[in-house]
């Protein structure tokens, strides 16, 4: 028993060492096995040291000290850079582009000596081989299309993938063509065959599947980069061979045109816009003509880029899908129903319908998208061309429905079911002012045109799937059904499923501002007129909406009023043009910077390009004094810029008074607009009766700007007020419109009376949610993201509009000011700031109490009771106010001095308070 207690003791006596071993162990390996191996590596023979170390080192240090500085010089120069405009960069790589030709041609075609040449030579010539003489054109050619077409840069994509698969498959063939030489043979070898890039695409294909295999499979290569680059669909290729083989007069037009239905025509096998349009599934109707024309292009490639701009007005698909072929039927015919029928009729003018069809659709695209002036051999044709548009069916229309309805989204507006859309019409006739001056309007070139609108963008994709993703992860079944993308903001649209609340959708709002990273995200629920939820998100690339393409659009081209002017573009990409008679009255008001000073710039300036001062006259108030100085002496100004407030609030008194007079006018011979009695006037049914020596003459529309009304209301709250509240209820029918502009709208400013009264209202950026509900009466102004971003409520409408508000640089404004000026001089009138009597005199120290000094003194004078407390409680004012009014009166001879707490006495007898009241109010005779 004694060992194995010894055993055992000694086991239970080893345990407790082994767990202190157990817990030192890697302490243990990190202190005892390291330093071996150091004295190991110590112990090791240290290498011999090299005698060209430290040059080398010196040289490195050099190196890459010189590769450091002369980065922070171009790294200063891209940081300068940030603040050049987005067109000078794109002409700068242009013209570097142009350099690089240069240098390139002379070293690949002169030999040019030194070491430029010789790092072309190595560079070039030695990647590109026998080609290397066409670098140049190629290089040259890139740098042409940058400056000719800066903004088409979503298409530089799609050239750079087909000329890099065209020179890789054309430098293949020539490296099989020339034996497919190895690196083996030398440099000289390659150079003298595809070069480099020839042996990298030729030499596996030739190694693995030999050398004709190799040169069928880099043949289709070739066929692929020319179909990119071209952007022409296989199925389009013999419509392309067709419009060539018609310029350069190959192709012999049909025996008997006449014969041939128009839709032959523009089939689907003709038709380049349908054959993309199968191609890529697209299966969206076709957006209105005062958008996006939808014309066919003849002789110009459909781009295969699902994101470049979109000429037709066709959109692409955003989700996915393929149109079925009923409905593309509808929306060919769709397309047809916009387009001039011109190609029927051919053969009257003895052209080819391919060119006749051509020439249509340059004519439309110049006069209603791209605002250009069509060449005279396009006017030419479309003026000879008799034959109407044909009617659209009936059912094109529920046909576009049901296609917009489908898995693809509907990325445009549906075009309108009317029919053909009218031909432009011809400007307003030049009126003849007095005596034999012909005013002529300014013309539509002095304003500067913008590139068509972009209906799709990568962005939009990468945010339809951020919301798809949200309305995955929160459990909500909802599909994002289509977007229409507008110069500022994108609106998408999201169907609901079954049982599912549409405050679902708003209370994701932060959600969705979240992933798709903008904090400026407005939810519509629901869309006016249609059974979707629309969310406005910013776009990242935001566009310029010039004021020149409004006024060209056929919009306001088929608008023949004086008074139509341009605002903007809506969400959808629609121009909106409104008539200011309809409106009638408007409220522009936002933030500083917002863009109001720009809106009222849009509204002067369409007002000049499309009235003559006969016809319309302007009264300016400007109490800044530099918004509206550029319109100083335009022949449409009835008086000098308004710039005193109280001279402003003088000018409204007489527009009143002006209105009374046309009202006068208007029952005295018996109508009801002024548009009915200068009809009258003009046609000379409206006669003055006998004995009268006045004149008949047409009244102009009285358009009166108001560029901050918080300084109007500062200085004469009252008088201002009134003006504005009889105006508002009265003027319209006499010809009268205001526009009145403020950067604050508080309710002290933008009254009661005042908001009751103005109809129309036009909000930009606030800066809170008060201000938002004092413009429009509903929230949704404060989300705006400003520079121009704005809601347009007009008269009737229950919600309002999201636009893009026009823009018109000082130079424009300059161009069309001066012609007006040079074609006539102003005539004012006197009387526009002259008070309706003479000047009452009021006593300063009465400042603006003149109303309740006027109330305590008949109230003291009737009762014969001079007492303050009386004044407090019937007044209702306070001590102060109470005792200022009794301390004027006493000054005034009214009450007699204070006697403590008894009441003041009465100096003036009840039939004395006439007389009292006109020397507190100025009106006595001095």
């Amino acid at each position: 028993m004694a060992p194995r207690t010894s055993g055992t003791a000694k086991k239970a006596a080893a345990r407790p060492p082994a767990k202190k071993a157990a817990a030192k162990k890697p302490a243990a390996k990190s202190a005892a096995a390291r330093p071996p191996a150091r004295k190991a590596a110590a112990a090791r023979p240290a290498p011999a040291p090299s005698p060209t170390g430290g040059l080398y080192r010196m040289v490195r240090a050099t190196w890459l000290g010189i590769a450091h500085g002369v980065g922070a010089v171009f790294r200063g120069i891209g940081r300068g850079a940030r603040g050049l405009d987005p067109a000078h960069r794109k002409d700068g790589l242009a013209l570097l582009l142009l350099g690089v030709t240069l240098v390139v041609a002379a070293g690949t075609w002169s030999n040019l000596d030194g070491p430029v040449g010789d790092l072309v030579a190595l560079l070039v010539t030695g990647a590109f081989g026998r080609l290397d003489l066409l670098v140049p054109f190629l290089v040259g050619a890139v740098a042409v299309r940058l400056m000719r077409h800066p903004e088409q840069p979503e298409a530089n994509g799609r050239i750079v993938i087909g000329l890099s698969a065209l020179v890789l498959g054309v430098l293949g063939l020539i490296d099989i063509g020339c034996g497919a030489p190895t690196r083996a043979d030398g440099a000289q070898a390659l150079r003298n065959a595809g070069g480099l890039i020839g042996w990298a695409a030729g030499a596996p294909l030739h190694y693995t599947v030999g050398s004709v295999l190799a040169a069928a499979l880099l043949l289709l290569i070739t066929v692929f980069g020319l179909l990119v680059v071209t952007a022409t669909p296989v199925n389009a290729i013999p419509q392309r061979l067709r419009a060539a083989g018609a310029r350069v007069g190959l192709y012999a037009p049909p025996p008997d045109p006449e014969a041939v239905p128009l839709e032959d025509f523009f089939d689907e096998d003709t038709d380049p816009a349908s054959s993309r349009s199968a191609a890529d599934g697209d299966d969206s109707p076709v957006r209105r003509v005062s958008a996006r024309p939808a014309t066919p292009r003849v002789g110009r490639g459909a781009d295969l880029d699902p994101y470049d701009m979109e000429r037709d007005g066709e959109g692409s698909s955003a989700m996915g899908g393929t149109g079925q072929g009923e409905q593309d039927k509808p929306r060919r015919r769709s397309r047809k129903r916009a387009e001039p029928a011109t190609a029927a009729r051919g053969d009257d003018l003895g052209l080819d319908p391919v060119d006749v069809a051509a020439a249509a659709a340059a004519a439309l695209d110049g006069a209603v998208l791209h605002g250009v002036q069509p060449s005279p051999l396009v006017a030419d044709l479309t003026s000879k061309l008799k034959k109407p548009v044909p009617a659209a069916r009936a059912d094109d229309t529920g046909a576009q429905d049901t296609a917009g309805t489908g898995s693809v989204p509907d990325l445009t507006k549906p075009a309108a079911a009317s029919g053909a859309e009218p031909p432009l019409p011809p400007r307003a006739e030049q009126l003849q002012l007095s005596g034999d001056i012909t005013y002529a309007l300014p013309s539509l070139d002095l304003l500067e045109r913008g590139g068509p609108g972009r209906t799709r963008s990568a962005a939009n994709d990468a945010v339809v799937a951020s919301l798809t993703q949200v309305f995955k992860e929160f459990k909500v079944d909802a599909v994002v059904t289509g977007f229409t993308r507008g110069p500022t903001v994108t609106r998408y649209e999201v169907e609901l499923g079954a049982a599912v609340k549409v405050e679902r959708i708003t209370a994701l709002a932060k959600n969705i501002a979240y992933s798709v990273a903008s904090p400026d995200v407005r939810i519509i629920s629901p869309i006016p007129g249609k059974s979707a939820v629309g969310i406005e998100i910013p776009n990242s690339d935001r566009e310029m909406v010039n004021v020149g393409d409004l006024l060209r659009s056929a919009d306001a081209a088929g608008e023949d009023h004086p008074m139509t002017v341009a605002l903007g573009k809506d969400v959808e990409g629609g121009y909106v043009v409104a008539n200011l008679t309809k409106m009638p009255h408007i409220l522009v008001a936002g933030a500083t910077g917002s863009g109001k000073s720009s809106c009222i710039n849009c509204l002067i300036t369409s007002v000049m390009c499309r009235a003559t001062p006969d016809e319309v006259r302007m009264v300016l108030v400007d109490p800044k004094r530099v918004e509206l100085t550029a319109y100083e002496g335009i022949p449409h100004l009835i008086t000098p810029i308004i710039t005193n407030p109280k001279r402003a609030a003088e000018a409204l008194q007489w527009v009143v008074r002006e209105m009374d007079l046309r009202y006068d006018d208007l029952a005295a011979y018996g109508f009801r607009h002024i548009d009915d009695f200068n009809a009258a006037v003009r046609s000379g049914k409206a006669k003055t009766p006998e004995g009268s020596e006045r004149e008949l003459t047409p009244y102009p529309y009285l358009l009166v700007i108001v560029d901050e009304l918080a300084d109007l209301m500062m200085v004469a709250p009252r008088d201002v007020e009134d003006s504005i509240v009889r105006i508002t209820q009265l003027a319209r029918a006499a010809g009268i419109h205001l526009v009145l502009a403020t950067q604050r709208p508080s309710v002290d400013v933008v009254t009661g009376l005042i908001k009751a009264n103005v109809p129309s209202r036009l909000a930009f950026a606030t800066s809170s949610l008060a201000d938002s509900r004092v413009i429009l009466d509903q929230p949704g102004a404060e989300k705006l993201i400003g520079k121009g971003d704005g809601l347009f409520l007009p008269m009737g409408a229950n919600k309002p509009i999201r636009m893009q508000g026009a823009f018109v640089t000082e130079d424009e404004i300059a161009k069309v000011v001066e012609h007006c000026k040079a074609q006539l001089t102003p005539t004012y009138r006197s009387d526009v700031t002259v008070g309706s009597g003479p000047k009452k005199e009021i006593d300063e120290e009465i400042g603006d109490d003149l109303d309740l000094l006027c109330q305590a003194a008949e109230l003291v004078v009737s009762t014969q009771f001079g007492s303050t407390s009386m004044l407090q409680r019937k007044l209702r004012v306070g001590f102060a106010k109470a005792g200022r009014l009794m301390d004027l009166m006493e000054s005034r001879g009214i009450v007699g001095p204070s006697e403590g707490s008894k009441a003041r006495d009465v100096l003036v007898k009840g039939d004395e308070l006439d007389g009292v009241l006109a020397v507190i109010r100025g009106d006595a005779p001095s």
